[in-house]
C-alpha cells in the first residue's frame, strides 16, 4: 500500500500536475493539504478519473482544506478544530485493517516568531499544543498514520541552513520543541527519518521566491508521515518526489510518500 501526502495548493489549479504524478506514482491513497476549494465546488470527477473511488474532504474557499482520495474503502472518522477557529485543517478515516489516518494542515505561522506580536504565530504555537494533548490522550496500541503538512521542521539538516534559520518561523526553538514533543507523545516514528540518516539534508519545500530552487536548493522538510510504533515493522520504503517542484505551475510543496506492507 502506497500513501502520500502532498500540500497541493488548490486543487482546481492544480489538476494537471496532480493527474501527472498519480500517473507516476500510483498511490493507493493520496491525502492532501490546501486544497482552498469549497466543499460544494469539490471536483469529483477529476478525482474520480484518477481512480479514486472514496472520498473524503473538507473544504473552505480561497484557504486551508484537507482531503483523502483512496482506491480503498474509507470510513470517515471524526474531524476536529484542533484550535477551534473554524479552519479546515484536519480529516481522518479508518483504512482496511484498521489503520486509523490523520491529516493535518498545521497553520504556517507569519512570518514574526513572536506571539505576542504576532496573532498567526499564536495560533500555530496553540494548534501544536492541541495536537499534543490530541496525541497524549490516544492508545499508542492502534495503528496510526499522521500525515500532511506540519510546517515545522524539526532538525538541523531539515533546513538548508539551521544557523540562519533559526530566527524565522517554521524552525524557531519553540517550534522545534512542540513538534518533538509531538513526537515523544506515543513514540510515533518519523517515517522520512526511519530511511533517510539525520546527517542527510532532507526538503519537502522550497520557496517560490527562489529563482531557480534547484541551484539555490534553500528547502525545508516541512511535509511529514509518521507512524505509530506498531507500524514500524510494515514500512517498505520512503519517496519524497522533488521532480514535481520543476512541474508547469507547480506546488511551492513536493509529495511525499511511504510503501507499508
Amino acid at each position: 500500500m502506497k500513501i502520500a501526502s502532498w500540500n497541493i495548493n488548490s486543487l482546481r489549479i492544480r489538476a494537471p500536475i496532480l493527474s501527472r504524478y498519480v500517473a507516476m506514482l500510483q498511490p493507493d491513497v493520496l491525502c492532501l493539504q490546501e486544497t482552498k476549494v469549497e466543499d460544494k465546488d469539490f471536483p469529483h470527477e477529476l478525482v474520480r478519473a484518477l481512480g479514486f473511488e472514496h472520498v473524503l474532504f473538507a473544504g473552505e474557499k480561497s484557504y486551508n482544506g484537507v482531503a483523502i482520495l483512496s482506491r480503498l474503502p474509507l470510513t470517515p472518522l471524526p474531524s476536529m478544530d484542533v484550535s477551534g477557529s473554524g479552519a479546515k485543517r484536519h480529516i481522518a478515516a479508518l483504512l482496511p485493517g484498521g489503520v486509523h489516518l490523520h491529516n493535518f494542515y498545521v497553520p504556517a505561522g507569519g512570518d514574526i516568531p513572536d506571539p505576542g506580536t504576532n496573532p498567526k504565530f499564536a495560533d500555530k504555537l496553540a494548534f501544536m499544543e492541541g495536537l499534543i494533548a490530541w496525541s497524549q490522550a490516544r492508545d499508542a496500541s492502534i495503528p496510526t498514520i499522521l500525515l500532511g503538512d506540519l510546517n515545522i521542521a524539526p532538525y538541523e539538516h531539515d533546513v538548508w541552513s539551521s544557523r540562519q534559520l533559526r530566527d524565522v518561523v517554521s524552525h524557531t526553538a519553540i517550534e522545534r520543541e512542540k513538534m518533538l514533543a509531538l513526537l515523544g507523545t506515543i513514540g510515533w516514528v518519523d517515517v522520512a527519518r526511519h530511511f533517510v540518516p539525520m546527517e542527510e539534508k532532507l526538503y519537502s519545500w522550497w520557496s517560490y521566491r527562489n529563482r531557480d530552487w534547484k541551484a539555490s536548493n534553500r528547502g525545508r522538510r516541512l511535509d511529514h508521515l509518521w507512524v505509530t510504533p506498531t507500524l514500524k515493522p510494515a514500512l517498505k520504503d520512503f519517496a519524497i518526489t522533488r521532480e514535481t517542484r520543476d512541474w508547469e505551475q507547480t506546488s511551492d510543496h513536493v509529495p511525499v510518500l511511504v510503501e507499508m506492507g
